[in-house]
């Protein structure tokens, strides 16, 4: 598994949640709308410290975290965050990875 967040989108997060620096974001599936990476299920965030991290990853002082009991929707996955200039909104791809990696 894979997640890369860029910086523009770790701004994006500063300015939609209205939060000074530090904090922390959480990324978990949520059982709504048709979802691209798995059916039923699309990535939400949501400000809030983490129980039982299973992965993290600090950007621009803001800690992005997945819990240990959410790492299956990201398994096998490449998970790119990053920012539509022209609709000034969070744009989430997802990509099967190759071959198996840890970061």
């Amino acid at each position: 598994m894979f997640i890369s967040i860029d910086e523009k989108a770790g701004l994006w997060f500063s300015k939609e949640f209205e939060i000074t620096k530090p904090f922390s974001i959480r990324m978990f599936p949520q059982y709504a709308g048709f979802g691209e990476k798995h059916k039923g299920y699309s990535l939400a965030f949501s400000a809030e410290y983490p129980a039982n991290a299973g992965i993290t990853k600090v950007i621009n002082g803001i800690t992005f975290f997945v819990e240990d009991n959410d790492v299956w929707f990201f398994k096998d996955t490449e998970t790119y965050l990053s920012v539509d200039e022209l609709l000034d909104e969070l744009h989430v791809t997802y990509k099967e990875e190759a071959g198996i990696k840890v970061h």
